[in-house]
């Protein structure tokens, strides 16, 4: 168990995406899924596109996000089909998009696909008011790439850069979260995904420099930090 300083739950809770993107289940999984964000407060739930509707019925005037994955989960579709995915995701009352970019594009050194796709998702997300992220899924990429996909995406106006998809070989490391982190700055959100399943790997992306987490396992996490702070172990 750390011995460092655990942040309040809601602070935590507050920093992250409640997450349930698989592609089988009963409704119920996301009645509760929106439950849980209701009773723990995360900032958002992030579901696939055919279940923004719902969600955001069921999270209507509470303040949670209703976050949507755009090019999910292989970043393989053209700009415009990414373009009409966002368009009906904010219509359907998503207001936080995760887009996967084109990796093999960016593997190409076609940088000017990747642009274009990320200039589409920032205009899109700025015309609607809605929070812009683009998943690097880091497993796949050098330095270099994870470096030229962070300036590509400051340049556009994106939000936040995201590691993985949590489908990919990989999820989230310390490592790419702290490069990426360098490579935006401390003004840009930095988003780690991928295998963050308990408190102590929560508190390493954090410190790392991550300003949002995206986990299926937000309540375990929540859950475990409350109990730290009720023993006094903080």
């Amino acid at each position: 168990m750390t011995s460092r300083k655990t942040p309040p739950a809601a602070a935590l809770a507050g920093m992250i995406d409640h997450t349930f993107l698989k592609a089988f289940g009963a409704e119920a999984d996301i009645r509760r899924l929106c439950e849980e964000a209701l009773e723990y407060r995360f900032a958002a739930v992030m579901v696939n596109p055919a279940e923004v509707e719902r969600c955001a019925q069921l999270l209507r005037h509470s303040g949670i996000a209703v976050g949507t994955t755009i090019g999910f989960p292989l970043g393989q579709n053209t700009a415009a089909v990414k373009e009409y995915e966002m368009r009906d995701a904010v219509r359907r009352g998503a207001r936080e998009l995760d887009m996967v970019i084109n990796i093999r594009a960016l593997q190409a050194g076609d940088v000017e696909t990747v642009r274009k796709e990320m200039d589409r998702l920032a205009s899109v997300c700025r015309e609607a008011q809605c929070v812009s992220k683009v998943i690097l899924e880091t497993c796949y990429l050098g330095d270099r790439e994870k470096r030229a996909a962070c300036a590509l995406a400051q340049n556009a106006g994106i939000d936040f850069v995201k590691t993985s998809t949590g489908f990919g070989t990989g999820g989230a490391t310390v490592a790419d979260v702290r490069l990426m982190r360098a490579a935006v700055g401390p003004k840009m959100g930095v988003k780690a995904s991928g295998g963050i399943r308990d408190l102590d790997a929560a508190l390493d992306m954090i410190e790392a420099g991550a300003s949002r987490l995206g986990t299926s396992s937000g309540v375990a996490i929540v859950t475990e930090a409350l109990s730290k702070r009720e023993k006094g172990s903080v």
